[in-house]
């Protein structure tokens, strides 16, 4: 028979590593959303809530990364402050889109699936609809970076293509929609959407819940008001601040008019931020109107710019439409409204790295010309 000092020392060391186990258990069991605070109220209703982005982060976990948070001395010594890049060019499909995109066809639970999109968003709906067994029809407009076009196809997208005006983008699907007998997700305003885009927020105030403000690039709004929708739930002093390209400002004009403006001054703009060309909607803008503290605007150069330093000094290839955030955050436009003494720790979105390279080396490896004399 076993010593009872014996036996006792066993039982111990037994139970001892039964709770190491569990306590690295515990350790492994990724943060998803769990905060410090409980949610704040929101001054209204907006379709989408706080535990609504909590719940798509549950659902979508098995089906996206949970990106990484990558930091840049030289980019901190630019700014002033401490930036915190939450990359979501590293993704699966190579942006944000896939949470929305995934989010809506758990929802929706359909058989097929339609939507327009420009590209990231139709590469997200089609592995989305891959992942969940259901067909995804996709209008593009025919002017859609090739690289977007060819990984759509890759993915398994039925692809149909249309002029590349936001009229012409919402007729065509209107009508697969009926000819196909589809459940349309609207890139940016459908509801299950905007929360899962949310959960961008979810997982970087997790890991750093004591950001003083987030910049994001805004097209048509989904990831600016997801993320706003959870951050000011949480934390009402945390400035949300909207990047927008000079070009396609529909965002900036909206918050300085108090109104929603649906148009461009362009009726066909140019821009080498392709993704933001988007604008705001019914879902997106009342959030956008209330709860982002301002959208900062920047120029083809500035984008130019901030993109070849991402990917000179992170070594992250991301597309120009996430340069527009680090171009914000560099701006004189966010240092007068955002100072650094009071907002000394920010979150910026790198929220896509789907590059037509092609393009980007005319953009980006153009020689430059002589001084005129």
């Amino acid at each position: 028979m076993m010593d009872r000092g014996l036996y006792a020392l066993a039982s111990a060391v037994t139970l001892g590593m039964v709770a190491a186990a569990v306590r690295l258990v515990v350790r492994k069991t990724p943060r998803i959303c769990r905060q410090r605070r409980p949610p704040t109220p929101l001054p209204k209703d907006y379709g989408v809530s706080a535990m609504k982005v909590a719940n798509a982060a549950q659902r979508i976990a098995p089906f996206v990364h949970r990106t990484p948070i990558h930091t840049c001395r030289a980019l901190d010594e630019m700014c002033g402050r401490h930036a915190f890049f939450k990359c979501e060019v590293l993704q699966r499909t190579g942006s944000f889109k896939i949470r929305g995109a995934t989010n809506a066809a758990l929802v929706a639970g359909a058989e097929t699936l339609v939507t327009h999109s420009s590209g990231n968003h139709a590469q997200a709906l089609a592995l989305a609809a891959r992942s969940v067994g259901a067909k995804a029809h996709i209008v593009m407009p025919r002017t859609a970076p090739a690289v977007k076009k060819a990984a759509v196809a890759g993915y398994g997208g039925l692809i149909e293509l249309c002029e590349p005006t936001n009229e012409a983008r919402a007729a065509a699907a209107a009508a697969l929609c009926e000819r196909v007998g589809g459940h349309f997700v609207h890139p940016s305003n459908d509801l299950d959407v905007i929360a899962g885009q949310g959960t961008v927020a979810c997982e970087l105030l997790a890991d750093l819940p004591d950001l003083d403000a987030l910049v994001v690039p805004v097209g048509g709004g989904g990831l600016v008001s997801g993320m706003a929708v959870y951050a000011k739930s949480f934390n009402p002093r945390i400035a949300v601040v909207g990047a927008e390209p000079k070009r396609v400002d529909d965002a900036a004009r909206s918050k300085a008019a108090g109104r929603l403006i649906d148009c461009h001054d362009d009726p066909a703009p140019s821009t080498i931020a392709d993704g933001l060309k988007t604008l705001l909607d019914s879902n997106t803008w009342p959030v956008v109107r209330d709860l982002v503290d301002e959208i900062i605007t920047v120029d083809e150069a500035d984008i130019a710019q901030a993109t070849h330093l991402v990917w000179t000094r992170m070594k992250l290839c991301i597309e120009p439409s996430a340069g527009v955030g680090v171009a914000v955050l560099l701006s004189d436009a966010f240092k007068r409204h955002f100072p650094p003494d009071k907002y000394p720790r920010v979150g910026v979105i790198l929220c896509g790295g789907n590059t037509d390279l092609e393009k980007a080396a005319k953009t980006f490896l153009a020689p430059t010309p002589p001084p005129a004399g």
